[in-house]
Order: C-alpha cells, then structure tokens, then sequence
C-alpha cells in the first residue's frame, strides 16, 4: 500500500452524496479529525434509470476503495429524497426513478457493506453540526436545525450529533406546514404551504402576481435594496413576515440552540437582521436566543453529511 493508501485507516468516514446530475464521495481520516483524503464524483446520468443509478454508486465506491487499498467501513448517502423506514423503499425523490425503490437493501447488496442513508437536508444539517459553523462557532449546541430555503423548503435536525430522521423518516419537513392561504395549492396537495410562501419560486410568483414581469430572484432583491421597485420591496416584506411566522414555530417546538440557512433564499442578508426580528415577534418566549446563522459549507454540506451518518456521537 502507498503512502497515500496508508492514510485510510479504520476509523474512516466515508460518504456519498447521490444528487441528480452528479455522485460526489469523500472519505474523512476520523470522526475527531475530519481531514479530506479522497473526493471525487461520477455523473449520475438518472435517465439511463435506476439500475444505471446503482452501478455508478457502485464504480464510484471502487475508484473509492482503490485509493484506501480496503474496503469501505461503511457507508453513509445522502439522498434527494427519504427511506421509509418501515416499507424500506424510497420516497419523494426529485430523482424520480428511485422513488418506490428498495435502494437501501439494494445498495448493500451490491457493494457488501453497511448503508446508512438520510435526505439532503439532514446531511446538510449534520455536516453544518459536525464539520461548519455549528462546530466553529457554537461547538456546544445540542439541538441544531438546519433550513433549507431554495426551489423548495425543507430541513433537518440534529440532536447530540445525530441526524433525527423519525419514525416516518419526515422528520423536519416544515416545508409542508400550513402558514396562509395566500400560497395556493401546492404539489403535496394541500394548499398554502410554507414552501409556497416563502421558497425562491414562491416569491418570483408573487412578485410577477403584482407586476406581470417575471424576474429571477436575484433581480427582485436587488431592487428592493436599491428601493427604486416598492413592489420588490414589498415581496421582500412579505417574505420577512413569513419566515418570522415559519421560523417562530420551528423554535416554539424544538427550542433549538442554532438555526442554519441554506438554499437560495438563504443568501438574503435580510433573514439575518429583519427576519430575525421578525421571528422574535412570533415566538413564544420574551427573547429570542436560538441563532439564526448562515452555513460555511457551501455545496460540500451533502457529501460530508453522509460521511458524518456513519459518525460515532458527539
């Protein structure tokens, strides 16, 4: 074995993260000294279907195993959907190939080790708790959500180190929350849901509702900042109401120690001032003391979650 081989020990930590258009794989050295040794990617190329899925998991694990000069531990995915913990198949996958597919068992099957596996946002979550800003700047918070603001709405929790999926693997779900009927119908086919208030498209669809143009996000926020469109700056307000009344409830019952936000919308310096604000408006406490931080990941957040499933606690 090489050098290089030597390095990966047994107390490695190996992740992939299974995206749309790419399967990225890290191996971390441990779960105390989280150092890269090994990423890379393969595409995912999801039209050729699921089979073709799983054998690109599967060359992507060998190019993986050929620099450890071992078999894989185990294996920890990140997924753009959820495992149903008790039917063991796929579900709610923008990759829809995999959904109603047993890609856990089949995933272990063919590569022979251990899988763990959790949505996007839990390893968004969980990479943000032990390996970004929670670890640098809050490393003695317990309970950590981890929001999701982009094309969707969606979130994660973790508790002492542990990504919480639960009992129907929808834990942290608050995308699909009611919060005001002026969101209409949404895709999960209740009407007025938190994603269809205050995600990217959400706001576009807003903004264009009062105008009739159609502007990507980017543009309305820069005029609202630039206060030359009262129309971007009202979809902005209105975005700071509602996240202050979508957030409040996240806190009202988790009580978490650290908020991040990632996505799109997330990358709105208003959140963190007014928006904060606005969440100490509508919670239910006479302080708000849970922080509300940004993520210092970037899109490395999914690949090192996944490595960080496999983790022992904090």
């Amino acid at each position: 074995m090489d050098k290089q081989n030597s390095d990966i020990g047994k107390d490695s930590l190996w992740g992939i993260d299974l995206g749309g258009t790419k399967i990225e794989g890290v191996i971390l050295r441990s779960t105390k000294n989280p150092e890269v040794l090994f990423r890379d990617r393969v595409p995912t190329e999801a039209d050729k279907g699921y089979d073709h899925i799983l054998s690109q998991v599967k060359l992507l694990v060998g190019m993986m195993e050929k620099v450890a000069g071992a078999k894989a531990p185990g294996i920890g995915f990140a997924t753009p959907g959820t495992l149903d913990p008790k039917l063991g198949v796929m579900k709610n996958c923008n990759t829809v190939a995999m959904n109603g597919k047993p890609m856990k068992a089949d995933l272990e099957r063919i590569l022979g080790v251990k899988v763990e596996m959790a949505n996007d946002a839990d390893c968004f979550a969980l990479a943000e708790t032990r390996y970004g800003v929670v670890k640098d700047r809050f490393p003695d918070a317990r309970v950590v959500f981890g929001v999701i603001m982009g094309t969707g709405v969606g979130g994660g929790i973790v508790i002492d180190g542990k990504a919480i999926v639960g009992l129907q693997g929808i834990a942290g779900e608050w995308g699909h929350n009611f919060l005001d009927e002026s969101g209409g119908p949404c895709y999960c086919g209740k009407s007025g849901c938190v994603e269809m208030v205050i995600s990217g498209p959400a706001l576009q669809r807003y903004y264009f509702k009062e105008t009739g143009n159609n502007k990507p996000l980017k543009d309305i926020v820069a005029l609202a900042e630039s206060k030359v469109d009262p129309t971007a700056q009202k979809t902005m307000l209105r975005l700071i109401e509602f996240f202050g009344k979508a957030v409040s409830v996240l806190i009202n019952i988790l009580d978490p120690d650290v908020i991040v936000i990632g996505g799109g919308v997330g990358n709105i310096d208003l959140l963190y001032d007014r928006g904060v604000d606005s969440v100490k408006k509508y919670v239910f406490n006479n302080r708000l003391d849970t922080r509300i931080v940004r993520p210092s990941l970037g899109d490395s957040a999914g690949v090192f979650g996944a490595a960080f499933l496999l983790a022992d606690p904090m």
